[in-house]
């Protein structure tokens, strides 16, 4: 069971007295209940560390949720939207869920460890929810996110820095691959995953192992400026990446109370995760009309003229609003102003040219700036080292 913090009554993860010593600026935040890092030392040199050297987040607070048994395909297939039988053993999958309204409720991974045993890493709590779909179904359903400690191992010298923990042929680990090896008497569990669309990988341990690993790592990588990170940084990284975040650019379906402010997958450009040819999952009737109906809004990747980030703006075409920004960044190695918005159709079709209406404040002077911006048709920082196998070595 993790520790209470006195001061904040949060829970911390099994990383924490080694993160508390390295966070100079005691800069905390709140991530589903757990006290983490908001920064370090300095938010855009541990974005640089992802992309230049290896940055490490904690990712201990991720709900993790183990699913075994006969049914455990079967029931997985019924809970999301992509075929399940497509993810190989020792492999991971990006998935997303819906209610019975197709609208998405969260969005993770799907790591299949065996032929019936899967673990569904997620953002939001969903102990409730997967124990109503498992009526019918001969599964088993375990919360185990504190029984498995985590950190992602981001960046150019990250498999250099874990095979030199003991992680051996980890270049060979293709994307999306798992591979497993033993720390400390332990099994420790190795994925080519993550969020920052660089090369890198999250390491799973017992949380008895936590503390030795995080020093093992520092000293390992010391030589390769191995970095902490917290999530401003990864938010930078992220952003770039061309990645979605649950509360920031969609309201996860169980939780909003106004009618209207929920996503469906193809409002969010995640149409490609549905997959139709599967005879049920959740929200299908749903999302058939919508795809013979049409949506209401679409997402839309825009490339921001000048350096001002729009961050909550109003996007325009002429005089009029058709869309808001959920996500927005300069991003320091793609040298762009970039925006995630949605967009009320027919707007927002790649090439289309429209307006971001920003805000800012200088010196407690506010300025509205009207910036021209046009829709890209994907994330304008592309790491190869994201792809390539074998890893290359640094």
């Amino acid at each position: 069971m993790s520790d209470i913090s006195r001061d904040t009554m949060l829970l911390t993860t099994p990383f924490h007295s080694r993160v508390e010593a390295m966070c100079d600026l005691n800069d905390w935040g709140n991530w589903m209940g757990y006290t983490t890092p908001n920064a370090y030392f300095d938010v855009e040199l541990e974005y640089f560390a992802v992309r230049s050297t290896t940055g490490v987040f904690d990712l201990s607070p991720m709900n993790k949720y183990r699913v075994t048994g006969p049914d455990a395909q079967r029931y997985l297939d019924r809970l999301i939207t992509r075929d399940v039988s497509k993810i190989g053993i020792n492999r991971v999958g990006y998935a997303i869920w819906c209610d019975d309204n197709g609208q998405i409720m969260d969005d993770g991974t799907i790591f299949r460890l065996g032929e019936q045993d899967y673990r569904i890493c997620s953002y939001q709590r969903a102990d409730d929810w997967l124990a109503w779909n498992k009526l019918g179904f001969d599964v088993t359903i375990d919360n185990e996110s504190e029984a498995v400690a985590g950190l992602a191992v981001q960046g150019p010298t990250s498999c250099t820095v874990l095979t030199l923990l003991g992680c051996t042929d980890l270049n060979q680990l293709k994307p999306f691959g798992i591979a497993h090896y033993t720390f400390e008497g332990q099994p420790l569990m190795v994925s080519r995953t993550g969020f920052t669309g660089d090369l890198g990988y999250e390491v799973w341990v017992p949380p008895e192992t936590a503390e030795a690993l995080w020093d093992q790592l520092f000293e390992l990588g010391r030589d390769y400026l191995i970095k902490p990170i917290g999530s401003y940084a990864l938010e930078l990284a992220r952003i770039e990446a061309g990645f979605l975040q649950a509360n920031v650019d969609f309201m996860p379906a169980e939780e909003v109370v106004r009618v209207g402010r929920t996503r469906s997958p193809f409002e969010l450009g995640l149409g490609w995760l549905v997959d139709f040819s599967k005879p049920l999952f959740n929200g299908r009737s749903a999302l058939l009309k919508e795809q013979a109906n049409g949506s209401r809004y679409r997402f839309a990747m825009l490339d921001v003229e000048g350096n001002k980030p729009a961050e909550h703006s109003f996007i325009l075409k002429g005089d009029k609003q058709v869309g808001t920004v959920t996500s927005a960044a300069w991003c320091p190695t793609a040298k762009a102003n970039i925006a995630y918005a949605q967009i009320e159709m027919p707007h927002g079709a790649v090439g289309d040219e429209l307006v971001a209406e920003i805000y800012y404040q200088r010196e407690l002077h506010w300025t509205r700036l009207l910036a021209p911006c046009k829709v890209i048709d994907a994330p304008i920082f592309k790491s190869p080292k994201r792809w390539q196998t074998p890893a290359p070595p640094h």
